[in-house]
């Protein structure tokens, strides 16, 4: 096996001095934060995406939150999402008081299963947050056909989707609400952030108020003074920066060259891997295109776990996403029982990420193969 003298991490930042500069042309501007940069880059993603509007947030988690409380979840409504995610799809329910419900997974595309979707629907149900995990859209069509169905809400959790596509449309325009993240291994970075992109006029107004305070001027602003706002509900400090949009923009420029590279490394550990018998690779549902913000495999669960420490210890940051989130002490606190989605847990067992980024090399990614598949020859 061959060892790397630095580490290769799953996911990373791709920077270069024309996103630099446009950071340190902000920093030089009269606004750091709440300034013109905010409203260019949210713009800039709604007519990428091609919705009406788009509101920022200082993280994707915030961003969630925040389309909870437009979409009115409370006390005493369930919202059905996935288990294979990361914990904030689930998080942001609770932080309404609502009450999160876990539905199964499809085992060929790793997301929400829509027929496990029907099963878990209740008159108390009042969205669905289905995941585009690893960058594939999830069944958009089937999940928003059952959302009518019962007139609930579907807040898409795209964070790591932009750039992806659904029946030849990007990612953001399927959905009620669709989140993106900028998390610095997502498909573009503003170092931390997250947005939600919607065509209602209702939830774009919500999602203002709420990033900020729920404070507005009011129909008597003009009666007292242009300076007069009211706070006129609870809202929260969710506020992008103007460098963290600035750093967006120039980004964005990129996220097409950015995708393509990614899809070139999925498509060359496809490649290297389809005649493995001991190796799953991702298949992806019909008439979608993936974003391959994570490529995941899966092998026998004792094999699985020779691979990750053999390949960690080459420097090759192979990783595992997720933990089925009712795993998770705070939920299982909350009365959640291993065995609730048995097929999510048959797959967590079996998975794992290969590093996949922009930066990487065709040198980065022989040795990724080389490596498992001298693993995979050693004798047990």
């Amino acid at each position: 096996m061959k060892k790397r003298n630095d580490f290769l991490s799953y996911g990373r930042q791709s920077i270069d001095e024309e996103d630099i500069q446009m950071v340190i042309e902000t920093l030089r501007s009269p606004f750091l934060t709440q300034g013109p940069k905010i409203k260019e880059f949210e713009q800039a993603i709604a007519n990428y995406v091609g919705a009406q509007y788009a509101v920022a947030f200082c993280n994707g988690t915030a961003a969630l939150h925040a389309a909870c409380y437009a979409a009115g979840i409370g006390e005493g409504d369930e919202v059905i999402t996935s288990p294979i995610t990361f914990a904030a799809s689930a998080n942001c329910v609770r932080y309404m008081g609502g009450t999160v419900v876990f539905a199964d997974i499809d085992a060929r595309t790793y997301n929400i299963d829509p027929t496990e979707i029907r099963k878990k629907i209740s008159s108390k149900t009042k969205a669905i947050i289905p995941v585009d995990f690893t960058g594939q859209p999830a069944d958009l069509d089937a999940i928003n056909a059952i959302a009518r169905e019962h007139n609930i809400v579907v807040i898409e959790d795209g964070a790591h989707s932009l750039g992806a596509e659904y029946k030849g449309k990007k990612v953001g325009i399927q959905a009620d609400m669709t989140m993106f993240s900028f998390h610095p291994v997502k498909p573009i970075t503003t170092a931390e952030g997250g947005i939600i992109v919607t065509n209602n006029k209702e939830y774009y107004k919500k999602l203002q108020l709420f990033r900020s305070h729920g404070i507005e001027q009011t129909e008597y602003s003009s009666e007292q003074g242009g300076w007069y706002y009211e706070m006129t509900d609870l809202g929260y400090n969710y506020r992008m920066t103007d460098l963290q949009a600035a750093l967006g923009l120039s980004q964005l420029t990129k996220i097409d060259t950015f995708i393509q590279r990614r899809r070139e490394i999925a498509d060359f550990y496809t490649e290297a891997f389809q005649d493995e018998n001991r190796i799953v690779i991702p298949q992806q549902l019909h008439e979608t295109n993936s974003g391959w913000h994570l490529y995941m495999i899966q092998l026998e669960k004792e094999l699985r776990k020779k691979i990750f420490g053999k390949m960690r210890s080459m420097n090759i940051g192979v990783h595992v996403h997720y933990i089925p989130v009712y795993w998770h002490p705070y939920y299982q606190k909350l009365g959640y029982e291993r065995g609730l989605c048995p097929i999510a847990e048959n797959w967590y067992e079996k998975a794992l990420t290969l590093p996949i980024h922009p930066q990487m090399t065709i040198e980065d990614l022989a040795i990724i193969v080389s490596n498992i598949k001298e693993l995979l020859n050693q004798p047990k």
